[in-house]
């Protein structure tokens, strides 16, 4: 009995793929074309009721209903063949607007004494506007309903075949129903254009706020004067890559880099120029690892590399590389004043077993070490 369940949700499901096919972008766009589908197949059946009551001569009917349908068909091909999204409207929204206050404004000529229904059907045509229509658009709407329910009521009004009327409605009513379709049309299109600038001021304030949110997370994880990750972004780095550096038993190096002397920058030339040198300094560190590497500025003038598969010897080349190429870029200060800066480094492995704290301070360690020997040099810890 279950297999038989599942059979038949299966073959329900399979059969529900075929028809609105299983792309999300498609289901929506016939889903809504479904929907207003189920409200024009709803007016046909009132205006079969208007027949079957002797209100109005049955042919016209369903000559009607059969325009109807063929609009329907056409809307339902074009989007389930992916016709449609060569078009700029993919949803065929206008299009389907259209064609439906054309078949209201028709069904308002046929329907005889009962025409008064047009009007409700046709606020319920102009609300589908407010999904996917630009105010612009809907002003046009507007006017093509005023024209097309103008003609109608020239119609209905003068002219007088057997199978429409032998006589013609009073002068008031047809005023008075194209005055409600006039008020309708207009509040349609006003609504319309409220929500579209609710819609768009909702977009803006979305983008501004994404802004925010984005500037937010930069901060969180960026340092303002270099750019680089900054202590917290670089702890949540250390964390995962020794993670998953002792599932893989791959090396991961960490070096810590100190400016020498820099207190002396400061005193000296000021913190706007200490300034200038950190950015100096970190472009041209940045310049010199590899994109693998990953540059943080742990604080102050200290910096920290995050190296990861990377073997010792490999790692103090490069530092190597790093501690020459920042001996030799001179910093331009402002006023033309160039300042020469050296770095000391401190490396060390990650061990078996070893915590982040535990590598940290043994690079910091070695910093010191390198410190201690005459700095401008890079020293690994043993």
């Amino acid at each position: 009995m279950n297999q038989e369940a599942t059979g038949r949700r299966g073959l329900a499901q399979q059969t529900l793929d075929a028809l609105i096919t299983t792309d999300p972008h498609q289901r929506i766009r016939l889903a809504m074309a479904g929907l207003s589908a189920l409200l024009m197949l709803g007016c046909i059946g009132a205006m079969h009721l208007v027949a079957a009551a002797g209100l109005t001569d049955p042919v016209p009917v369903y000559w009607w209903t059969l325009a109807c349908g063929a609009g329907i068909t056409t809307v339902f091909v074009l989007i389930r063949s992916g016709a449609s999204r060569r078009f700029a409207d993919p949803s065929l929204t206008l299009f389907q607007i259209v064609y439906a206050i054309a078949c209201n404004a028709a069904a308002y000529v046929i329907a005889g004494p009962a025409r008064g229904i047009a009007p409700p059907i046709l606020a319920v045509i102009m609300m589908f506007g407010v999904f996917g229509l630009t105010p612009r658009q809907m002003v046009g709407v507007a006017l093509y309903g005023l024209v097309a329910f103008g003609a109608a009521g020239a119609v209905v009004q003068w002219w007088h075949p057997a199978w429409l009327s032998p006589d013609s409605q009073p002068p008031a009513l047809s005023a008075a129903y194209l005055v409600m379709i006039g008020v309708v049309l207009a509040s349609s299109t006003f609504l319309t254009t409220r929500v579209q600038s609710a819609r768009a001021r909702l977009r803006s304030q979305k983008r501004e706020l994404a802004a925010a949110v984005e500037q937010i997370r930069e901060l969180a994880v960026r340092d303002e004067l270099t750019g680089l990750p900054n202590r917290r972004c670089m702890l949540e780095m250390m964390r995962l890559e020794h993670a998953r550096a002792q599932r893989s038993r791959q090396p991961l190096l960490l070096a810590q880099l100190d400016l020498d002397h820099f207190k002396a920058v400061n005193d000296t030339h000021g913190h706007a120029a200490g300034d200038v040198a950190l950015q100096s300094f970190a472009q041209t560190v940045h310049g010199c690892v590899r994109a693998s590497d990953l540059l943080a500025r742990w604080g102050g003038e200290e910096f920290l590399l995050l190296m990861a598969n990377t073997h010792p010897a490999d790692g103090t080349r490069l530092l190597e590389r790093v501690r020459a190429t920042v001996a030799a870029t001179p910093v331009a200060l402002p006023g033309g004043t160039q300042l020469s800066l050296t770095v000391s480094v401190g490396l060390a492995e990650l061990a078996p077993g070893e915590s982040t704290a535990a590598l940290l301070q043994r690079a910091d360690a070695a910093l010191y070490g390198a410190k201690r020997l005459g700095r401008n040099r890079v020293l690994l810890a043993h």
